[in-house]
């Protein structure tokens, strides 16, 4: 017996999930290399069905003929399930009952339908707000931040707002005090709450939870609180415009034009810090440095890095910048660290300034707005003057003549890394009572390739030990390859000055080498001393990188290093005053 003359079953879907596909390969029993836009109407026979009924297969779109359908096939792919649904009950003035008793249990338990509504094209019934959750359920889901089964939000909204949450907590007590309350609805909503309005939403949470609310201040479980509540009331889009603002995309991931905002970078110029940007590091080292002894600790990294995907600084670190007795990162290591990264790999540090919401507590477009990029080294050269804060050094020298314990003594350090080995080093030196950035860095000895990295700097520093007769060899050549005939200025570093002074394998001394191309006599220097090591060459290097011009015209005067160091040391101290004093006051 037949149920039907004949069955229709048009398939369904949004575009490339592969209903065109599904049909082809009913068709030819075989994946298709090749699919048409559309598929042709096709008829399964009814002697090649169990059922003995025809059926004819619709591969539906916009411009596909009117069928009356007996069943309707939706095809999704499975590795793309984001489209949110909306079940649509239309018709309903041909009918005196409600279809909703049936439909709710089905949108509830799955949680790809956002929502499902009666309408009447006829009776205009339900007709905006049709296409208003249509909208709401593109512009704000509720897939990405709730489980409606658990009744609770899903663990990466949670985590996306527990990052809010710690960058808008300015003085990271814990509490969202009426000021920062007013400072995040302000940035998220462009208006400040009214005091009793605030009191309100404070009352709220008291009713309904013990310790959503300290101090009168609105805690982390409190925030979350609010949040839940905004959502299983159907206000989304409060926290979807929370999340926005704080650089969320769809898929609860910080936007990479928010991480990476477009920065162009002319070539021979450089990146560094601007004054903002280092005022905002400031304060992130203010509100971590809990016990204010001008240190993080282990605990206090971690903290400050609670707010990134992953911990942005290695143990290497602590042998790049200066710390306390304790191995601690200093506020002056903090700030020379985050100099490095600007320096060297800039996208980075604009990732690193996102993570922490620099354009937002600053109220800027985007964390470019921290970055200056210095004018063309040539514009400085031929001006014979620079604008830079930052120079880079580069170490050269065979190996064991001293390169790494230069760039630790530099750090105030006499004894030898073993453990997690940086390359670089990075610290402030006074020049004319001008504070900048020298960053060193030991280029590894292969004589035979040194790439266009290692030859780019500013100023260059040859080291030789003074007791091996082997080590002044490797500098000579290096120097001649590469250096000889270039606009870099070149230092020669006497290493380990403290050992007996061998003759070198070389036909010329390391002075007469120096007089005969016209560099500084070789400069003696080690680490092997009781006290910290002395900061003058590094003052020197600095001043030949700033002048370069001068370097070589005023390599016999002693004035010229004279001039460029006096004061060093006082300054170095009335900057750490300073701070101290700026934390007393706070």
């Amino acid at each position: 017996m037949l149920l039907s003359d004949s069955h229709t079953c048009p398939l369904v879907s949004t575009a490339k999930v592969g209903k065109t596909s599904l049909i082809m390969s009913l068709v030819s029993e075989e994946f298709p290399d090749d699919v048409p836009l559309r598929a042709e109407e096709i008829t399964i026979p009814a002697d090649v069905t169990p059922e003995r009924v025809p059926t004819h297969i619709v591969d539906y779109s916009g411009n596909t003929t009117d069928h009356t359908a007996n069943v309707i096939c939706i095809v999704y792919s499975v590795n793309n399930k984001k489209v949110p649904l909306i079940l649509v009950g239309n018709k309903s003035d041909l009918v005196e009952h409600s279809s909703m008793e049936t439909i709710l249990p089905i949108m509830n338990q799955y949680s790809d339908i956002e929502t499902c509504v009666e309408c009447s094209a006829k009776n205009l019934k339900n007709i905006s707000e049709l296409f208003y959750y249509a909208q709401k359920a593109v512009l704000h889901p509720t897939g990405p931040l709730y489980c409606p089964e658990e009744k609770e939000m899903k663990p990466s909204c949670i985590k996306s707002l527990t990052r809010i949450f710690k960058v808008s907590d300015l003085d990271n007590d814990g509490i969202l005090n009426d000021k920062e309350l007013n400072f995040f609805q302000r940035t998220c909503f462009n208006m400040p709450l009214a005091p009793q309005a605030l009191e309100d939403v404070k009352n709220v949470v008291r009713k309904n939870m013990t310790d959503g609310v300290e101090d009168n201040g609105l805690t982390l479980k409190g925030f979350l609180f609010l949040h839940t509540l905004f959502i299983q009331r159907g206000r989304h889009e409060t926290t979807w415009t929370v999340l926005r603002r704080f650089g969320y995309d769809d898929d609860l991931e910080l936007h990479q034009e928010y991480l990476f905002p477009l920065l162009k970078i002319p070539a021979d110029c450089t990146t560094e810090l601007n004054h903002n940007a280092y005022l905002f590091l400031q304060s992130v080292f203010d509100k971590h440095d809990k016990d204010r002894d001008c240190a993080l600790s282990p605990d206090e990294v971690k903290d400050l890095f609670k707010v990134f995907p992953y911990m942005p600084w290695g143990p290497d670190v602590n042998n790049t910048v200066c710390t306390n007795d304790q191995g601690w990162i200093t506020y002056q290591g903090y700030l020379s660290q985050w100099t490095l990264t600007t320096y060297l790999d800039v996208q980075r540090c604009l990732e690193y300034l996102g993570y922490l919401g620099y354009s937002i507590i600053c109220e800027q477009e985007s964390q470019a707005a921290a970055i200056t990029v210095t004018r063309n080294k040539r514009i400085d050269l031929q001006k014979k003057q620079t604008q830079r804060s930052v120079f880079r050094c580069n170490i050269l020298g065979a190996r064991g003549s001293g390169k790494t314990s230069f760039l630790q003594a530099f750090l105030g350090r006499n004894l030898l890394v073993k453990d997690h080995k940086s390359f670089y080093s990075i610290n402030t030196t006074y020049v004319y009572g001008q504070e900048k950035y020298l960053l060193l860095h030991e280029v590894m000895p292969d004589f035979d390739f040194l790439s266009e990295e290692d030859l780019a700097c500013d100023v260059v520093c040859l080291v030789y030990d003074v007791n091996n007769p082997r080590s002044f060899e490797y500098c000579a050549k290096v120097y001649k390859q590469y250096f000889m005939d270039s606009k870099t200025p070149c230092m020669m570093i006497a290493s380990k000055s403290d050992l007996h002074e061998a003759r070198q394998h070389y036909s010329l001394t390391p002075l007469d080498f120096c007089r005969k191309n016209k560099l500084h006599p070789p400069q003696p220097w080690t680490c092997n001393t009781v006290d910290a090591p002395n900061k003058d060459l590094y003052t020197k290097l600095t001043t030949m990188a700033m002048y370069p011009h001068m370097a070589q015209a005023d390599l016999k005067s002693s004035t010229f290093w004279l001039r460029a160091s006096v004061g060093a040391t006082v300054f170095a101290v009335l900057g750490f005053a300073m701070y101290r004093a700026i934390l007393k006051q706070r």
